[in-house]
């Protein structure tokens, strides 16, 4: 794939030019990737045991290690391959960990019927080597009462569970609905221009969730990147690795990443869905509009793949 043409702000709105000028070069940015939603069915480019042979290799040519998968145990039932497939992960180096059975919102449901979820869950990953002992809430859906949340959080740490919780969020599977409805449409895919914009996009609020740390803690943390199991990861997550070690990053295993001292903050907050950092600026008062990169605007997205030939212009036969 050809080097991303855009550089940061081709995404994002006047508020990461604000925070750039605090972000310093000379400290070390670290990262590290994890897929939520494991096994996923067969996709629009790949079926789902391709997906894995691919996004294995480019884990392994980017030099990634200790990638988190995140498992919807339900899964294992729809697709005979499914526990195939986590196996290669793990035999890969890869771990696996906890993201329920059923995929559930906390807000939808009770504390006790949610945590019975989240058990079943376990049960079935005993079969499996290299479970982690983290727990992500899926839709990062942390309830909508404090009482819950709580009730919740005391569950996990009775279970010997971490929040798996993530620093940048994403809507890579947003993008994905895109390229599904482009092939539904019968337009055809320019996979060069695709894995551009899919790299632009997500580096774009990399940089935005990281300039958000510096000016909420003054420093960057060890991130976690929100991913998702499907094409466009195992299609150019190479290229997105490449990418941010040309711009200086270092990729770390996942539960390294869960080392930094972040992790023992736990914010006061139901404003839980952007991911940690965004969690502690709210909660330190920062208003919600402004903790949402502009790369989770559907609207721009949108726009972005007309723009780039990715989906046909409103009206016409392509």
């Amino acid at each position: 794939m050809a080097r991303r043409v855009l550089r940061a702000g081709a995404f994002m709105a006047v508020m990461f030019a604000s925070f750039a000028g605090a972000v310093s070069a000379a400290e070390t940015r670290r990262i590290s990737f994890s897929f939520d939603d494991a096994p996923r069915g067969d996709g629009p480019l790949l079926s789902g045991a391709e997906r894995t042979e691919k996004l294995v290799a480019g884990l392994a040519n980017a030099g990634i290690e200790g990638a988190a998968f995140f498992v919807l145990t339900q899964s294992l039932a729809h697709h005979r391959d499914g526990a195939d497939r986590l196996r290669t992960y793990t035999d890969a180096g890869h771990v696996l960990a906890n993201h329920t059975h059923t995929h559930p919102r906390l807000r939808e449901t009770d504390p006790d019927s949610y945590l019975a979820d989240i058990d079943r869950a376990a049960a079935i990953l005993e079969g499996f080597d290299n479970v982690a002992p983290y727990f992500r809430f899926p839709y990062l859906d942390e309830g909508d009462t404090r009482d819950k949340r709580l009730a919740v959080v005391a569950g996990l740490a009775a279970r010997g569970l971490q929040n798996a919780y993530v620093t940048v969020d994403t809507y890579d599977w947003y993008m994905q609905a895109l390229v599904n409805e482009a092939v539904e449409a019968g337009h055809p895919l320019d996979m060069d221009r695709l894995g551009q914009v899919y790299v632009e996009v997500l580096i774009d609020t990399i940089e935005f969730y990281d300039a958000l740390a510096v000016q909420t803690l003054g420093r960057h943390p060890d991130h976690v990147l929100l991913l998702h199991e499907n094409d466009l990861a195992a299609l150019f997550v190479e290229d997105l690795a490449g990418a941010l070690r040309e711009d200086g990053w270092v990729i770390v295993p996942a539960i390294e990443a869960y080392t930094d001292e972040i992790a023992r903050v736990r914010p006061d907050t139901q404003f839980n869905g952007q991911g940690r950092i965004a969690a502690i600026a709210h909660a330190a008062g920062v208003a919600p509009r402004q903790l949402v990169s502009p790369g989770e605007d559907e609207d721009r997205l949108r726009a972005a793949f007309v723009a780039r030939g990715l989906l046909p212009v409103e009206g016409s036969s392509k």
